[in-house]
């Protein structure tokens, strides 16, 4: 699986998981030691996420039902949280800097496309 951002014709990611289950979402990232680049965790539904107990920063798209970028969190370290964004429908983690290099900013249409 493949995350593309069409609006600046940038891959954000060509390894994605899927978290779309109670405990995949509850899960998420926090088993994990470390993020590396091309890798993402795509959320759904999701409209807030928390970086709890999580080991490395990570950058947070918000998507709304159009796949628009509607929040855009960048480097947020462990131990945060995020708003809450009622009109998001997924949530696109990537490791921190990604949005920075990619050019990626708000009201940017995300692609997501399967092998």
């Amino acid at each position: 699986m493949y995350i593309v951002n069409t609006s600046a014709g940038m891959v954000l990611a060509n390894k994605v998981k899927v978290a779309d289950k109670w405990l995949t979402r509850l899960v998420g990232l926090l088993n994990r030691k470390n993020f590396f680049a091309g890798e993402a965790l795509l959320i759904k539904p999701c409209k807030g996420v928390h970086t709890c107990f999580m080991r490395f920063p990570i950058d947070v798209l918000f998507l709304d039902m159009n796949n628009a970028i509607i929040g855009i969190y960048k480097n947020l370290p462990p131990f945060r949280c995020t708003k809450v964004f009622s009109r998001a429908f997924q949530v696109v983690e990537l490791p921190a800097g990604t949005v920075e290099k990619t050019g990626t900013k708000l009201g940017d249409k995300i692609t997501i496309e399967s092998n």
